[in-house]
């Protein structure tokens, strides 16, 4: 393992998205630089679709959610 060398400003957003997504900062940019990887890979397809491709073959399953009718 190495050390990365980013921007202060992109450190900063990093910090502050971690607490959003209750993940380390180590974890938040591991999981945007796997998206971005299979974004870059994947260029056809959107983030939505990659996020229910990978939890796919993680084995999860999540219930489609209904539109109500108001």
């Amino acid at each position: 393992m190495g050390i990365v060398s980013i921007e202060d400003d992109l450190h900063d957003q990093l910090r502050r998205a971690s607490k959003v997504s209750c993940r380390s900062i180590n974890a938040q940019a591991a999981y945007w630089i796997k998206i971005g990887m299979l974004c870059e890979a994947n260029p056809t397809l959107g983030f939505t679709a990659i996020i229910e491709r990978e939890l796919r073959a993680a084995g999860v399953s999540a219930p489609s959610l209904a539109l109500s009718e108001a």
